[in-house]
């Protein structure tokens, strides 16, 4: 009988242990912008996967497949540093599409808990987007989203690797890469 009232302590403490022992959560970022241009036009600009020329973070791109499914392009930063991405999905007729970060470079190497740790040049882990185009006659609304974790998928991230670095990364190339777009299709 002892026993049992023993164990009802340890299966509470483990209860509250497993509770408040949690990995990443899932982050979300939506931007959007409207551009003074007729869709067409806009999405001319960047409807080639091999061509992310727009973006002014990236330096130069290098793509094998155009725009089918499972095409893989790698994208070199201005910093030199390198993502490579697959196209998920892609939509000529709804403007759109998807793809997800399947490698990336190292920005820097870092000592956290005791080990040394690779920051990479995005500071995200399982990262997926998608870009679609909606006409609003002679406006366009252009929508990027992405669902994502922080690049340090255990407890207790190091600054450099947790939520807010990974929301500020992300934030910034999207309002960076559709301010450019503006720019472009507006000319």
């Amino acid at each position: 009988m002892k026993k049992s009232y023993l164990s009802i302590p340890l299966l509470a403490f483990l209860f509250v242990t497993v509770a408040y022992a949690h990995g990443p959560v899932r982050q979300k970022v939506e931007e959007q912008i409207t551009i003074n241009a007729p869709a067409q036009k806009v999405w001319g600009i960047i409807k080639e996967y091999g061509d992310a020329s727009w973006l002014p973070a990236v330096k130069s791109t290098d793509a094998k497949g155009g725009n089918t499914e499972g095409s893989i392009r790698v994208l070199t930063l201005q910093d030199g540093g390198t993502i490579t991405e697959e196209l998920k999905k892609y939509d000529e007729g709804k403007m759109s599409f998807a793809y997800k970060i399947t490698d990336m470079s190292a920005a820097k190497t870092i000592n956290h808990a005791g080990a040394d740790v690779k920051v990479p040049v995005l500071p995200v882990d399982n990262y997926a987007a998608s870009i679609d185009l909606e006409a609003k006659g002679e406006t366009t609304v252009v929508t990027w989203k992405a669902g994502f974790y922080r690049a340090y998928t255990n407890n207790n991230p190091p600054p450099e690797m947790n939520e807010e670095a990974a929301n500020t990364a992300v934030i910034g190339i999207f309002k960076a890469g559709l301010e450019n777009l503006k720019k472009l299709a507006e000319k």
